[in-house]
């Protein structure tokens, strides 16, 4: 006579419960099984600068219109072939700090740690758009100067998601996740700031400094965890 099978659990069932019971006992996540709907990009983001027409106006002239010169990842932002001189605390300036278009309602400087320490800055980590109580700066243009009383800061690592991203992460707008990032010098950054939106593309933005401190390449292997 036969053995009746029909009924009982295939190998890869098995294998899923013994292995989620394993991790549970060790108090780890289970490891995820289904495949993400959209790739993760890591990018490193280098200093720069988002500004509002009027300042664009006060800086290159009356009815001046930056001009794109690179798209960025994100649909419909760029790097602007127009750049201004930053002039911090002290004097010291950075020259061609690249603005990044399209314009914006705020005025807004990122910088990395190391380049607040070379103009004397104090700033804090804020997430974008965030910038009450920040430093402020002078920008001189090719026809004239700009008064920026508040908004340098460092950025705050984060991560851009679609909401079916979001879904797929068990997350949402204002959460923190991990980011883990492999290679030979291999870290984990803690405090990854969640930003949903329609259109948004998953990419992570750290700053030059976080991004040499753990060796990122195009080939490096990075995770989003929750």
């Amino acid at each position: 006579m036969g053995t009746e099978t029909s009924n009982l659990p295939n190998r890869a069932a098995i294998e899923k419960v013994v292995r989620e019971l394993v991790y549970s006992r060790m108090g780890l996540p289970t490891p995820r099984t289904a495949a993400a709907p959209n790739p993760l990009v890591v990018n490193v983001s280098a200093r720069h600068i988002h500004l509002t027409q009027e300042a664009v106006e006060a800086l290159f002239g009356p009815g001046y219109e930056l001009t794109p010169v690179k798209w960025l990842y994100q649909d419909g932002y760029y790097a602007a072939k127009e750049s201004v001189t930053l002039i911090g605390p002290r004097s010291r300036v950075i020259s061609n700090l690249r603005i990044l278009g399209p314009c914006r309602d705020i005025n807004q400087v990122e910088l990395a740690y190391t380049d607040a320490i070379a103009l004397g800055f104090d700033i804090p980590v804020r997430l974008s758009g965030n910038i009450e109580g920040t430093p402020g700066c002078m920008l001189m243009g090719p026809k004239g100067f700009f008064d920026m009383s508040e908004g340098v800061i460092r950025a705050a690592p984060h991560v851009h998601m679609s909401p079916e991203d979001a879904a797929f992460y068990g997350v949402k707008g204002g959460d923190v996740m991990k980011l883990r990032v492999g290679g030979e010098l291999g870290v984990t950054f803690s405090n990854i700031l969640v930003r949903v939106g329609e259109g948004l593309k998953l990419e992570v933005h750290i700053d030059t400094d976080e991004g040499n401190a753990c060796g990122l390449g195009p080939e490096t292997p990075c995770e989003l965890i929750k």
